[in-house]
């Protein structure tokens, strides 16, 4: 009886050994291996993030193919709101929630901060002014100056290009590059989609709006304009003398789990962060005390 009792305690070890080294097992380098990661998410909202979350998206999806990450925009209200009532997973914004949502929807949502990003003032290539102060822009954008020819360029109509009040660029724009000023309604040209916007922008002359740091990399058919001598770049980001920039959020209705969690921990990783300033955004670890925080 003792030699079978010591042979039945042999198997049930063996069994157990045999299970935890099919769900825990080592890599060359010691480190432990997860599972396959599978599942399929939604993420929505900022217009300015969808560029940085779709690469994010892509390479995830090539690490884990049993995964699927669906990316759209439609603005940092529209995902807000989606993401607050879950419908969607992932709501990304260029503003926090509670300045888009009641406190009480506010409070389910829970902010992973993923980036920064700056907003340059852009105009139609034909456009020789290449500097405003703060003033001369706000005056544009409220509708006080109404001609090139009154901030130095040629005599010429300015055109406005402008976003819905839902838009996440808008409400930093306005904040950071208006000082809060209200800015002038125009129905014929407005749009929350930046590709949109930034063919308007390049298609009609005189004009001038403003887009996300990410939607300009690589493009010559509209021109940045500096402010107050300062060019749009992300170096003057991260030395705090470029002001139109904010931070760039992710929120998930409670704690992110599963393939949502997966992802969000993917974008935080050193090597998909290496991407990022090719993309057009600013990583937040390299931010200094200079730049502060949006």
């Amino acid at each position: 009886m003792k030699k079978i009792f010591a042979l039945f305690m042999a198997v049930v070890l063996v069994g157990i050994t045999m299970t935890a080294c099919s769900t825990n097992t080592k890599s060359s380098t010691g480190s432990t291996t997860t599972s396959e990661v599978t599942g399929s998410i939604t993420a929505a909202g900022s217009s300015a993030l969808a560029p940085l979350v779709q690469v994010a998206a892509d390479n995830f999806q090539q690490l884990n193919p049993k995964a699927s990450v669906n990316v759209s925009a439609g603005g940092s209200g529209t995902g807000l709101t989606q993401v607050a009532n879950k419908s969607i997973d992932i709501g990304n914004s260029d503003v926090t929630a509670e300045s888009k949502l009641t406190a009480d929807q506010a409070a389910t949502l829970k902010d992973h901060q993923i980036c920064a990003i700056g907003v340059a003032a852009v105009v139609n290539s034909d456009v020789t002014v290449t500097n405003l102060s703060k003033q001369q822009l706000s005056d544009i954008f409220t509708g006080k100056i109404t001609n090139w020819n009154q901030v130095g360029g040629a005599d010429e109509a300015i055109t406005l290009i402008s976003r819905p009040e839902s838009s996440g660029t808008r409400a930093l724009f306005k904040q950071y590059a208006l000082d809060n000023a209200v800015e002038s309604s125009n129905t014929a040209l407005s749009s929350d989609d930046s590709g949109t916007l930034e063919t308007n922008i390049a298609s009609t002359k005189g004009s001038i709006g403003y887009l996300a740091f990410s939607y300009l990399v690589g493009k010559y058919d509209v021109k940045k304009m500096s402010i107050d001598g300062v060019a749009p770049t992300l170096e003057n980001v991260y030395n705090g003398s470029y002001p139109v920039w904010g931070t760039e959020h992710m929120y998930t209705n409670g704690d992110a789990t599963g393939v949502t969690k997966a992802f969000l921990d993917y974008m935080g990783t050193d090597t998909f962060q290496t991407q990022m300033e090719n993309l057009g955004y600013n990583v937040i670890s390299k931010m200094t005390t200079a730049a502060g925080k949006h």
